[in-house]
């Protein structure tokens, strides 16, 4: 997730002047993804291609270098439980381009599911996304529909046809309740009614803690617990802080919040149970097979 415009409640490090200036230094990669390229110069010299340096960890081909490329299906699906999206309302924050949020659309058959994420080229892409996974979904139930008629023509009964029916018009319903938006999730606290029951974000605190520093990470979870109905969850996936420490140059703004920070990844469950108000927390996984190194980490699921 990353951001173009200043939240309100900023941290220190970011209302800085020099904290604005490289926010809207930066404000190109919010709106479309990748930084520019190198400047010409004079003289005949080559151009230099700048090293794209993606500040809210709002990668490209994330999934792919994240996930074993003989896996077909995120790990993290497998441990997520039917009951807390199917016929539910969902929100994914920071969703990429996508991938998870459609393979929550339909594995569990949410209700509605909204993925937002700031960078409006991930967004863009989200989109596309679902239109490919939809169309290839349509064509391979054609061709196995067309086989099964060619197979035994006269053994469908009408109950059966009427299931198939049925579950095609549930996939082309897909495209109502499935939907991405290009959003700064943390710079107001404005709408915030109970409107959800299931709130994820996944691998996402880091970026937003390095860009808003302490004020925006709790922002972040107030926020979280404001829009969830009662009952409902939130399920985090946390990068550690070894992995701060990998990314704190990635800005200037970056660097002073990491400096600055009091709130560390180890105290996020006391700060979600005992001051933001979650009731309980169960720990789903740590470790999960066919996920790239350095990306096993804890899913913690609090419960409204």
């Amino acid at each position: 997730m990353a951001t173009s415009t200043e939240p309100e409640g900023a941290s220190p490090a970011a209302k800085g002047t020099k904290g604005e200036a490289n926010r809207k230094g930066s404000s190109e990669q919010g709106e479309g993804g990748q930084g520019g390229a190198g400047s010409s110069c004079g003289g005949g010299c080559q151009k230099r291609k700048k090293k794209v340096v993606f500040i809210y960890g709002n990668y490209k081909n994330y999934y792919g270098y994240r996930i074993d490329r003989n896996v077909g299906e995120d790990p993290r699906l497998e441990v997520f439980k039917k009951q807390w999206f199917e016929n539910k309302d969902c929100l994914d924050i920071g969703c990429n381009q996508g991938l998870v949020t459609i393979g929550l659309a339909m594995k569990f058959n949410c209700r509605s599911i909204l993925g937002v994420d700031i960078d409006s080229g991930l967004i863009e892409t989200a989109k596309w996304n679902l239109r490919r996974i939809m169309r290839q979904d349509k064509v391979a139930k054609k061709n196995v529909k067309a086989q099964e008629l060619s197979d035994s023509p006269s053994q469908s009964s009408p109950g059966e046809v009427a299931s198939e029916l049925s579950n095609g018009n549930r996939h082309q319903n897909l495209f109502k309740i499935l939907s991405f938006r290009r959003e700064n999730f943390v710079e107001s606290m404005d709408g915030c009614s109970e409107q959800y029951d299931t709130i994820l974000c996944l691998s996402v605190t880091k970026w937003i803690h390095l860009n808003w520093g302490d004020d925006g990470l709790v922002t972040l979870f107030v926020k979280i617990w404001r829009l969830l109905r009662p009952g409902g969850v939130f399920i985090m996936e946390p990068q550690p802080w070894s992995s701060y420490k990998n990314n704190r140059l990635v800005s200037e703004v970056a660097k002073e919040n990491f400096n600055t920070i009091c709130i560390y990844p180890e105290t996020f469950r006391e700060i979600l149970l005992d001051k933001i108000g979650f009731r309980s927390v169960e720990l789903i996984a740590d470790r999960f097979v066919g996920t790239v190194s350095g990306f096993n980490r804890p899913i913690e699921v609090y419960h409204k």
